[in-house]
């Protein structure tokens, strides 16, 4: 079996307040654009262009099939919200994105990420493996979908959001879902 490197760098833009954590990216032919959720059948760009501009079709890029990354980064860049994901190194058991079919070789060092934002106080993970291996490596209880864990690092409080995964296969409409990621996003939709 092949161990995949993660393919993306970590998006910590400077004074982030959130950090969103999922598995690990699709394979490199179902990304339209390479940056965090890339496939164009993930729901994660629409769920966000539906909590901050009403818009499901926010981040598409007109009469294409992909995202406009430019945008993505810029607003994320604006909101203080950093990307990447709970493992650095996976192997996939059957070629697929499904968390089912990963088997994480490396977690990813989240405290190390955690100590380069100190204003960071909210962690969101999408999915349940993202959610799992997060919640071991801090020794709390995994929250119900839609709900919060609270822990603390450093002297520092710190929520752990689990969120519905953004995946198609993840049986939500995207609008149901914007209304639970809200939930952990109040700090910057109030």
């Amino acid at each position: 079996m092949r161990i995949e490197s993660h393919p993306f760098t970590p998006f910590l833009p400077e004074g982030a307040r959130i950090l969103m954590l999922g598995t690990f990216p699709p394979a490199e032919h179902r990304w339209c654009m390479p940056f965090y959720y890339p496939n164009f059948q993930n729901d994660m760009w629409r769920i966000m262009g539906i909590l901050f501009f009403d818009d499901k079709e926010h981040f598409i890029v007109k009469g294409e099939k992909r995202f406009d990354q430019g945008m993505i980064e810029d607003f994320l860049i604006e909101k203080g919200i950093a990307m990447y994901d709970t493992a650095t190194k996976v192997v996939r058991t059957k070629n697929t994105a499904s968390d089912k079919d990963l088997d994480i070789v490396e977690e990813t060092d989240v405290e190390a990420m955690l100590d380069s934002m100190p204003q960071c106080n909210v962690i969101i993970t999408a999915g349940q493996l993202a959610t799992t291996t997060l919640c071991r490596r801090f020794g709390v209880k995994e929250p119900k979908v839609g709900d919060y864990a609270a822990t603390e690092y450093k002297g520092r409080q710190i929520r752990i959001y689990r969120m519905p995964s953004s995946s198609r296969a993840y049986p939500m409409k995207p609008e149901r879902k914007a209304e639970q990621y809200a939930k952990a996003f109040h700090i910057l939709l109030s």
